[in-house]
C-alpha cells in the first residue's frame, strides 16, 4: 500500500477520490446556501442550517470532510513537489497553451488561491457558529423550533462589506476555474477516460465548474444589489 500511495498512479488517484467527495460536498453546500435568495425572510436558509448543524449524520461527516480538505490540499502540494523533482531541468518552460487549457496548467495557483478563500470563509461564517458566537446568531423561533438566526449573520456580513462580498465573488470564480479541470480529470485518473467517455466529462465539468461559479458569485452580489434598493 505504501509503494502505490508513493508511486505516481498512487498520488493521482488518492487526489481523484478526495477531490471527488469534496466536489459532492460542494453540490450540497451550493444548494443550502442558494436558499439565502429565495426567501428573504431567511426561514428557510436558516432550517438548513439548523438541520445540518444538528442531524447526527452530519455530525460524523463533518470530520470526514475536515479530513477530506486536509488530505486533498497536502496531497496536492506534494505531487507538485514530487514532480517539480523528476523535471530534468527544473528552469526550462515550456508552452503548453495548444495541448492544455490554463486551468490545468495553473491548479496548484488556483488551488493556493482557493485555500485563502477558504480560511476567511471558515473564520467568517464556520467558527462563529460552531464555536464563538456572534450578537447576530441569536436564537429566533421558526415554526415552533429555536435555531440561531444564521440568516442574519450571513446576510449582514455582505450587506454591510463591500470588500467581502468582492472577495466572495472572486472566490466563487477561482472555484469554478479550479473545478473546470479538476472534475473531469478526476473521473480521468479512476479509468473513465475512453473516447466515448472523456469529452463527456470534460462537458459536464464545464456545466458543473459554470453551476459553481455562479451559484456562489451569485449570493454576495445578491446582496450587494440589495444595499442599494
Amino acid at each position: 500500500m505504501s509503494k502505490f500511495l508513493t508511486a505516481s498512479i498512487g498520488r493521482k488517484f488518492v487526489m481523484s477520490l478526495s477531490g471527488i467527495f469534496l466536489m459532492v460536498f460542494i453540490a450540497v453546500h451550493l444548494g443550502l446556501n442558494l436558499l439565502l435568495i429565495f426567501d428573504d425572510s431567511g426561514e428557510l436558509f436558516n432550517q438548513g442550517a439548523h438541520f445540518m448543524a444538528t442531524n447526527p449524520l452530519v455530525k460524523i461527516v463533518e470530520p470526514i470532510l475536515g479530513l477530506g480538505f486536509m488530505v486533498h490540499i497536502i496531497w496536492s502540494f506534494y505531487i507538485e513537489y514530487q514532480n517539480w523533482k523528476a523535471r530534468p531541468v527544473k528552469y526550462a518552460k515550456r508552452n503548453m497553451s495548444g495541448a492544455s487549457s490554463w486551468a490545468s496548467r495553473n491548479m496548484l495557483i488556483l488551488g493556493s488561491m482557493v485555500l485563502v478563500f477558504l480560511v476567511i470563509h471558515i473564520l467568517d461564517f464556520f467558527v462563529k457558529m460552531k464555536f464563538t458566537g456572534h450578537p447576530l446568531l441569536e436564537e429566533i423561533s421558526v415554526k415552533g423550533v429555536y435555531m440561531e438566526n444564521a440568516y442574519a449573520l450571513v446576510s449582514a456580513t455582505f450587506i454591510n462589506s463591500t470588500v467581502l462580498s468582492v472577495l466572495y465573488i472572486a472566490g466563487g470564480i477561482l472555484l469554478g476555474l479550479h473545478l473546470s479541470h479538476g472534475f473531469w480529470s478526476s473521473f480521468q485518473t479512476l479509468g473513465l477516460n475512453n473516447k466515448f467517455w472523456l469529452k463527456r466529462w470534460q462537458v459536464i465539468a464545464q456545466v458543473y465548474a459554470v453551476i459553481v461559479a455562479v451559484g456562489f458569485a451569485v449570493i454576495p452580489l445578491y446582496f450587494m444589489l440589495g444595499m442599494y434598493k
